[in-house]
């Protein structure tokens, strides 16, 4: 029996819509993440991007469970001497709830180019409007 292969030119992509409001933020990212790769499809093949759009509303009413607010720290350096910025997850979903969530995701999926194609298709929102009207998306609920 032969393994099927799926190839890039035969990939059919759909759109998903996921409403983080009251959902915890690793379970949103951890379903993103799989429809992003394709493993939600018995068509996966682990070589060729063959996963789905992904877009998140509502990602400033994302939750966090135990003390990640205070305790969970995001790092960011500058490459200069003294550059590096710690912010708590407080202030991150405060100030940038895109950024949080981009951030869950990304560290789920591959650290290579194919991951990194794999991300151009996330697209993620602080409020509950989106401008991915037209593609129709489906609305995938986080259990």
């Amino acid at each position: 029996m032969k393994s099927y292969m799926q190839k890039k030119e035969t990939v059919e992509r759909k759109w998903y819509v996921i409403d983080a409001e009251g959902k915890t933020l690793g379970r949103v990212a951890t379903l993103a993440a799989t429809y992003l790769r394709g493993k939600h499809k018995p068509t996966y093949t682990p070589h060729v991007d063959c996963g789905d759009y992904i877009i998140i509303i509502n990602a400033e009413k994302v939750n966090l469970t135990g003390n990640k607010l205070d305790k969970k720290i995001y790092y960011n350096h500058s490459m200069y001497q003294g550059g590096l910025r710690e912010r708590t997850a407080r202030v991150m979903k405060e100030r940038y709830p895109e950024e949080m969530m981009e951030r869950a995701v990304k560290g789920m999926l591959p650290h290579n180019r194919l991951g990194r194609q794999m991300y151009k298709k996330l697209f993620v929102y602080a409020g509950c409007e989106h401008k991915q009207e037209a593609q129709k998306p489906e609305v995938l609920e986080v259990k």
